[in-house]
């Protein structure tokens, strides 16, 4: 079985450099974009702080750091501290779907997860929507929503990271990506959030923006019902060797538009009276929903 992913556009005609097109697992996509070497991509870092100014979102941290450099992988999970990876495969970067426009994304923001022509997937005000995992993020008061092709993003509290003051981190960050996106193939919602949350802590806390961690406590391990799948959720506290300490969940549920994949959701708060209470975490949680025009099921957790 072909793997969800950028494959060589099997309508490409020939004419005009060769270009790939986004295979989900199941179909071809509209989501098209140049070949690697063809064009030069961005890539996208993001874990619990967040450098400001990236270009491309395609997200998953913590709370954020957000870095736009050119790379050779695609955008996608954190770099740097507070978190720092690499970028996971298969998130398009600067892929397009065929015959859309772009406009501004959801909470003010400027959707950064768009193709070399604005291209932006559809969205809906007050959320920030993640096309290839099909749903949508409630965005907060205050805070910046991004939608994108693969993954959506959350951020508020922009502040100098405490390990590397020239770099720009969050209070808040909540980011989401199809699991497969991530290269998290365990195989229930459970087992795949399990196994991302110590991932998801050292991409958010352990970059060198807050050093390594030093210990966590568990705080929440149960299921819970998002978008009207069952799902299962971990979180943790975590102890930072700079700065602040962190609050750090791993979400994970089957999408609203396919029950065979599965959505990771990855959250990080600061422990600072400036950061966002944790009730505003569990209220995202609530309010994400399917993606308008997916056929989904409605959002809410339990």
């Amino acid at each position: 079985m072909t793997p969800p992913g950028w494959h060589p556009d099997p309508g490409h005609s020939g004419n005009g450099p060769a270009q790939e097109r986004w295979w989900d697992g199941a179909q071809w996509t509209g989501h098209v974009r140049a070949s690697p070497g063809a064009a030069r991509r961005r890539g996208i870092r993001i874990g619990v702080g967040v450098t400001v100014g990236a270009v491309v979102l395609a997200a998953i941290g913590g709370g954020v750091y957000l870095l736009g450099e050119d790379g050779g992988g695609p955008p996608g999970t954190a770099a740097s501290s507070p978190s720092a990876v690499p970028d996971p495969p298969g998130a398009p970067d600067n892929g397009e779907k065929d015959g859309e426009k772009g406009g501004e994304g959801n909470g003010g923001e400027n959707g950064d997860g768009q193709g070399p022509g604005g291209q932006l997937p559809p969205t809906e005000p007050g959320f920030a929507t993640d096309l290839a995992a099909g749903i949508s993020l409630p965005v907060p008061k205050g805070w910046k929503g991004t939608s994108g092709a693969v993954g959506a993003g959350l951020t508020t509290g922009e502040h100098a990271c405490p390990g590397d003051p020239a770099e720009t981190c969050v209070r808040g960050g909540v980011f989401s990506a199809p699991a497969a996106a991530m290269k998290l193939t365990a195989g229930t919602p459970e087992k795949a959030a399990k196994k991302d949350i110590a991932l998801n802590a050292q991409e958010s806390y352990g970059g060198k923006s807050y050093g390594k961690i030093s210990s966590h406590e568990e705080l929440k391990s149960e299921a819970v019902t998002v978008a009207g799948g069952k799902g299962y959720v971990v979180r943790w506290k975590v102890v930072t060797e700079k700065g602040d300490d962190g609050y750090v969940e791993s979400l994970v549920f089957p999408s609203p538009a396919s029950k065979d994949m599965l959505v990771v959701v990855r959250s990080g708060f600061d422990v600072n009276k400036d950061a966002p209470e944790l009730s505003v975490l569990d209220d995202i949680t609530r309010g994400i929903k399917a993606a308008s025009g997916t056929g989904g099921g409605a959002g809410g957790a339990v």
